[in-house]
């Protein structure tokens, strides 16, 4: 199976870390892994309980450029070739809110807004990480 077209992560975006971490923990059993990020803050990936692989990141919004931003959930598709992609949005109605940018061992991603105005994640992971 392709992986281009699928939903490959999905992150909580908050400004509100432990109340997310209680809430979650407490939900679906998740236990969380702390890995630090090139800015020197933390990202969370979410475990199900007694599983290795993580099903969701937690990132916190406290730079102030997200000030007045809501909490939200953001998914991440795949796209096998991330800049051909990108270079589309504009014609198909969408818009680059943030241009493609690597991230070691997850691979290059960009965030847009679609032709319905609904934002994403759009992401081509590394090629030893790709599914079909």
């Amino acid at each position: 199976m392709s992986f281009h077209g699928h939903v490959l992560w999905t992150e909580l975006n908050t400004h509100h870390v432990e109340a997310a971490k209680a809430f979650y923990g407490a939900a679906f059993g998740w236990t969380f892994e702390a890995m630090p990020i090139a800015d020197g803050s933390t990202y969370l990936l979410a475990k199900p309980v007694g599983a290795e692989t993580p099903v969701a990141g937690i990132f916190e919004m406290s730079d102030p450029a997200f000030e007045g931003m809501p909490d939200h959930w953001l998914s991440y598709f795949g796209v096998a070739d991330i800049d051909a992609a990108l270079a589309r949005v504009p014609a198909l109605g969408g818009q680059i809110l943030r241009p493609a940018w690597d991230i070691p061992d997850v691979g290059r991603i960009a965030i847009v807004r679609g032709a319905t105005g609904a934002g994403e994640g759009w992401m081509m992971p590394p090629p030893g990480m790709r599914r079909g």
